[in-house]
């Protein structure tokens, strides 16, 4: 088995840490959120649904901070990184499974259930964590690193779970649940941005990136497809679909189709990034196939 050197752009060493009373926070913060909406809409105790509202919006973003504060940020091998027409400062590979099962795929949707439980507590906590980051890159032109880095880690963990139900079918290797890196064979990761535009963070997500929401939206069925396309009908579902067939009957994946999909989900996992708020880098018109991302290179001396 190969191995990835340390320092590498995907360095594994068991450095990073999900702390599980951030988890806890995280998880008890969106249940309290969810009960003051409630509270609050059904007009019985207003006061008290403001207060478990903000309550549970601050458990969020202090267990968010928490889980992110342990992960570690991506530093690229390559000295000098640039971002240019050709790169994007974020990667999403995936390394096909040579030895796909013939009938798994017909039963993930069942196994995948755990994740999709987790993940739609943390994407709650991913929306709320994006509001507020929008605040402080308002005035302070930075996103907290730590809130950052939790961001990145949902997007990480939607992906490998994309890789390996319907967003790819591309392993049969069930994914961790964490936000951290692993050798799973899905990857995903965002350069930290140092310095971000005050003003741009008030019309990116809903205005400069429509464009490539409509793109999106006729692809994979939306930015939501991050986690699943199950469910959703969109090119890339339908390229997953017969993929699967083939899979099932003859017992191949096809590389042609496998490598749609990956551009595919590449250009929706990017306009993620931007509406998120983590780049203001906007991003390629383009499909960049394959299941390794574009070369980042380093910067012309």
């Amino acid at each position: 088995m190969n191995t990835i050197p340390a320092g590498s752009s995907f360095d594994t060493r068991p450095r990073d840490r999900m702390s599980p009373l951030a988890m806890v926070a995280v998880v008890v913060g969106v249940l309290l959120a969810g009960v003051g909406i409630g509270v609050f809409s059904s007009r019985s105790a207003p006061l008290v649904g403001v207060i478990l509202l903000i309550v549970g919006l601050a458990l969020i973003i202090v267990g968010a901070a928490g889980l992110g504060r342990n992960l570690q940020p991506w530093m690229p091998l390559e000295p000098g990184w640039a971002v240019d027409s050709s790169t994007y400062p974020s990667k999403l590979e995936g390394q096909l499974d040579p030895a796909l099962s013939r009938w798994v795929w017909l039963v993930k949707w069942l196994l995948t259930i755990p994740h999709y439980i987790v993940l739609a507590i943390l994407w709650v906590a991913f929306l709320v964590v994006t509001v507020a980051a929008g605040f402080v890159i308002l005035f302070t032109g930075r996103y907290p690193k730590a809130l950052f880095q939790f961001s990145v880690g949902v997007l990480r963990w939607s992906w490998r779970v994309a890789f390996y139900s319907y967003g790819v079918l591309g392993s049969d290797r069930y994914p961790p649940f964490t936000l951290a890196r692993t050798d799973y064979p899905a990857r995903f990761e965002v350069l930290y941005p140092e310095r971000l535009s005050h003003g741009l963070v008030l019309v990116k997500s809903w205005l400069l990136a429509l464009p490539h929401l409509f793109v999106v939206a006729a692809l994979s069925g939306g930015v939501a497809s991050t986690q699943s396309t199950a469910g959703r009908i969109s090119l890339l579902s339908l390229l997953v679909f017969i993929a699967a067939v083939i899979l099932l009957f003859k017992g191949v994946y096809r590389l042609g189709i496998f490598d749609f999909v990956m551009g595919i989900n590449r250009w929706a996992y990017r306009v993620a990034v931007y509406c998120a708020l983590l780049r203001d880098d906007y991003p390629p018109f383009r499909l960049d196939q394959g299941p390794v991302e574009l070369g980042a290179h380093p910067a012309d001396t």
